[in-house]
């Protein structure tokens, strides 16, 4: 019965194992696309963003200046090298602690957008440890070299 289980088992491995690239990319380019858009409004309403950064956002350690400034570049910025696949595991590991840092500092984040943080923090920590996939400028170097 073992043997059966095991068989069964190494089918779906070999059936699923070309798949995931895509899925490694399709976490990359989901999460990237998210913060990437989300420092798109920042820019695009800069007033309000520091407003928010001021009294709603409760940034630890930062002065609230500095927290707008660094989460707006990081958010404009890192996500371009997640969805290239360029250091790729660093900048997944960045995105990763910005996010926690995001739902430390918004509590009304608990209430209704704490489910998608937590899928993108699964999905940048699957990025961190199994790298960026085939599909990546990371990959590519690494065989060039």
């Amino acid at each position: 019965m073992i043997a059966v289980f095991n068989k069964l088992d190494e089918l779906f491995e070999a059936a699923l194992k070309p798949l995931v690239p895509v899925l490694l990319l399709i976490c990359r380019l989901w999460v990237a696309w998210v913060f990437f858009n989300a420092g798109q409004t920042k820019i695009a309403s800069w007033d309000s963003t520091l407003f928010l950064f001021e009294y709603e956002y409760q940034v630890p350690v930062l002065p609230w200046e500095l927290a707008a400034y660094l989460g707006t570049a990081t958010e404009l910025i890192v996500p371009v090298f997640l969805a290239l696949g360029f250091l790729t595991r660093p900048a997944a590991f960045v995105l990763f602690f910005f996010n926690i840092i995001a739902v430390v500092s918004y509590p009304a984040l608990w209430e209704k957008g704490f489910f998608d943080h937590q899928m993108w923090g699964v999905m940048l920590l699957v990025t961190v440890i199994m790298g960026p996939g085939l599909l990546a400028v990371d990959n590519w170097l690494k065989n060039r070299g």
